[in-house]
């Protein structure tokens, strides 16, 4: 089926590549970075099949899921990233309201991930990725119209020294780059971890509406903690919000009649993460909200978004409200099942489903960089980041993963 036939793109290099990426639109598109990483991507979804580091003559994937793309139908929502609707919104009819324009729409109990279109590959290093979602999909009101791109850079020039068998074993040895992988996308209607607050959820795991400082619950306050350290007892599966605010340089909603020649919301998010001389270059780009780094493999996943959060009014001790409240979901894998879905072979598994080794519990990270949960549906959000858009505007969006790497002691 040519929606499960993978598409391979590279930077033109005589080296052997240390990453890609591969990512779903049910047809996995291989991105292939010099000296960092392949990408496979499927339109299905627009769903990260594989990210391949190579460092250290060791090569590692560093996303789980099915070894075959097409299991991605039955394995649903692993690594997916374009749908209607990536958010907790109570099942029934919902009205919406922005700027005195009105609908409303039936919120579904499943939800499907969307089919792009893969549009082009003008060169190697990227791709191009169109949904047409129609009027009615899934229940929402709309036609809506939806771009991405998928890109890897390289690193760009640095000096690297490896360690010799004359360095002291416990050393700590420099950190690399090995290059970036950029995903930014935008929507219009036809016109037809820097956080402190997390997102308090109720008996049915949907939001109240209210945050809870961090430091009074000591799971929850990640920074330079052990994911396993003082893991909750159900995991993680929760909204951090963001303190990012230099982001405001990348705005996520425009109104069309701001578009023109000088317009450019690519340039700084697609450079290299370091110039010609190895210094590092951001241009305006925010700080990084997260971090994921492996001790045992030497390989650091740095993340930075246009998610941002301002603070209003602050509530008595532990809760704050915020007027423009955007952030990162973060999930565990809480309800992995070795029983159910596949295991890729790279990952110790057969890579046949429901083969009884599939990924377990707490075995990954999910993050999902986007508005807080159902934020429409709280009404201080009108008219703002309600996660709603209307025919006159442009809604924009990137997350970037900065991919580096350092020498690390292998046991003998």
């Amino acid at each position: 089926m040519a929606e499960f036939k993978p598409v391979l793109l590279s930077l033109q290099s005589s080296f052997t590549p240390s990453l890609a990426l591969e990512v779903c639109s049910r047809q996995p598109q291989i991105v292939l970075a010099e000296l960092m990483h392949l990408v496979q991507i499927l339109p299905h979804g627009l769903t990260l099949h594989r990210i391949i580091v190579q460092a250290d003559g060791r090569t590692h994937d560093v996303v789980i899921g099915p070894e075959l793309p097409k299991d991605h139908v039955s394995q649903k929502y692993t690594n997916s990233i374009v749908g209607r609707y990536s958010n907790r919104i109570p099942v029934g009819t919902h009205i919406l309201e922005r700027h005195g324009i009105k609908s409303e729409f039936v919120a579904q109990a499943n939800g499907d991930e969307a089919e792009l279109s893969h549009l082009s590959s003008p060169t190697t290093d990227h791709a191009i990725f169109r949904l047409i979602s129609p009027d009615g999909n899934q229940g929402f009101p709309g036609k809506l119209i939806l771009e991405a791109l998928v890109a890897i850079i390289g690193p760009g020039k640095q000096e690297r020294k490896y360690r010799t068998t004359t360095d002291i074993p416990q050393a700590v040895g420099p950190e690399y780059d090995l290059g970036s992988i950029v995903l930014t996308y935008r929507a219009k209607l036809d016109e037809e971890k820097k956080s402190d607050r997390i997102a308090e959820l109720g008996p049915d795991a949907l939001p109240t509406g209210a945050f809870l400082l961090a430091k009074d619950h000591p799971s929850h306050a990640h920074s330079a903690k052990r994911i396993g350290d003082l893991f909750p007892e159900k995991g993680y599966d929760d909204f951090y919000l963001l303190q990012n605010p230099g982001s405001s340089q990348f705005p996520t909603r425009l109104p069309l009649s701001s578009f023109n020649s000088k317009l450019d919301l690519i340039k700084d998010i697609i450079q290299p993460s370091n110039d010609e001389q190895g210094k590092p270059t951001r241009g305006n780009r925010p700080e990084p909200v997260v971090e994921l780094s492996s001790e045992k493999s030497g390989i650091k996943l740095v993340f930075d978004t246009n998610r941002t959060s301002q603070p209003s009014i602050l509530q008595p001790r532990t809760r704050i409200t915020f007027e423009t409240e955007r952030g990162v979901m973060f999930y565990s894998n809480t309800f992995g099942n070795p029983a159910s879905g596949a295991r890729k072979k790279i990952h110790g598994g057969s890579g046949i489903s429901g083969h009884g080794d599939s990924y377990g519990s707490a075995t990954a990270v999910f993050l999902e960089f986007h508005e807080p949960l159902a934020a429409f549906l709280d009404p201080k959000n009108k008219n703002g980041d309600d996660t709603l858009i209307t025919n006159d505007e442009l809604y924009h969006n990137y997350v970037r993963c900065d991919v580096r790497f350092k020498e690390v002691d292998v046991a003998e």
